[in-house]
This record gives C-alpha cells, structure tokens and sequence, in this order.
C-alpha cells in the first residue's frame, strides 16, 4: 500500500513538473514578445515626423510635440529592457533547474511586474487620449482636428499605439503569472520554503 501511495505522489510531482515548464515557456515567450513589440512601438512612434506647407509656412509634426508620445517612447524602451533582463533570468532558471525563487526575490519580480505593467498602461492611454484629440478635435477649446493636415504621421501614430496595447495585454498576463509563482509559494504545505 505504501509504495502505492508513493507512486500517486510521484506522479503528480511529474505533473507538476511538467506545469512548471509549461508556464516558464508561456513567461520566456510572452516576455520576448514584449521586447519585440515595444521595441516596434518605440520605433514607430519615435520615428515618426510629416512636414506640410500650411498657409505657406513650413510645419513639421514629431512625435516630441505630444509629451504623452515622449512617455510613451520612454516606457516602451523601459518596458522592453526589463523584459529583457527578466527573459533572460527565465531562461537561465529553465535550463539550471532551478527556481531562482525564494520569497523576497518573488515579491521583488511581482512588485515590478506589476509596475512595468501600470506604467505601459498608463502611457499607452495618456497617447491614446492624445491622439484621440488630434484625430477629433476639441470644439469646446477651438481645437482643430490636426490628423486632418497630417495624416501619414496620425496612422503611424496609430500602429505604434497598437503595439503598445499588445505590450500592456502581455505585461498584464506576465504580472498574472508572477502573482501565481509569488503566492504559490505560502500555499506549500508542510515545505520548507525560505
């Protein structure tokens, strides 16, 4: 009967196991997928400028005259080195075998997943307002819809805004997955866990 029982445990350790794999791979993937796309988004808004010949004059349009477009800029390239480093620490845990976790270093990870995560969020929403009023216009305050004199700069704005959401949805499933490798930790019974 004990080497029954043994068996039984055996194999939900192996189950386990093979749980544990899967979500370090989601996390790896998810993580560089982070960096690929805010790296795009940072890109695509930075790189971003249109001139056009109003009423005579000469006007260029960059994305450093919309602040919410510099912060958002900003967070991408933060966003895509801690998702960087973070990957980097997943891989590393995933071929030594180890967890690397211990519970200060779990809450450390979940604290600033859950950072990067607000602060991309936050930016991408600031730009997307932003760019709601240039793409609308404000009649209220007599402002004009600017998309309107540039177009080419507003749709490049666009994807770049795009890929950022797709930042803030992978950051926000990362920080998901952090919470679980954080309180999965006080759930062991009877484990000594650091």
């Amino acid at each position: 009967m004990g080497g029954e029982g043994e068996a039984v445990e055996a194999i939900a350790q192996k189950k386990v196991m093979v749980v544990e794999r899967r979500l370090k791979t989601g996390e790896v993937i998810l993580r560089f997928a982070m960096l690929v796309l805010a790296i795009l988004s940072a890109v695509r808004v930075a790189t971003d400028k249109q001139t056009r010949d109003i009423l005579g004059l000469n006007k260029t349009a960059k994305f450093t005259d919309v602040k919410a477009l510099l912060v958002l800029v900003v967070m991408n390239w933060i966003v895509a080195s801690y998702s960087f480093v973070r990957g980097v620490i997943c891989i590393l845990s995933m071929y030594t075998g180890s967890s690397l976790l211990n519970k200060p270093l779990a809450w450390l990870f979940f604290g600033f997943d859950q950072t990067m995560a607000y602060l991309i969020l936050g930016a991408a929403a600031a730009a997307t307002e932003s760019a709601y009023l240039a793409k609308r216009g404000q009649s209220e305050f007599q402002w004009i819809k600017v998309c309107d004199f540039y177009g080419k700069f507003c749709s490049q704005i666009g994807e770049g805004l795009v890929s950022a959401f797709f930042v803030s949805l992978c950051m926000i499933t990362v920080s998901g997955m952090s919470a679980y490798n954080l309180f999965r930790l006080y759930g062991t019974k009877g484990k000594n866990i650091q």
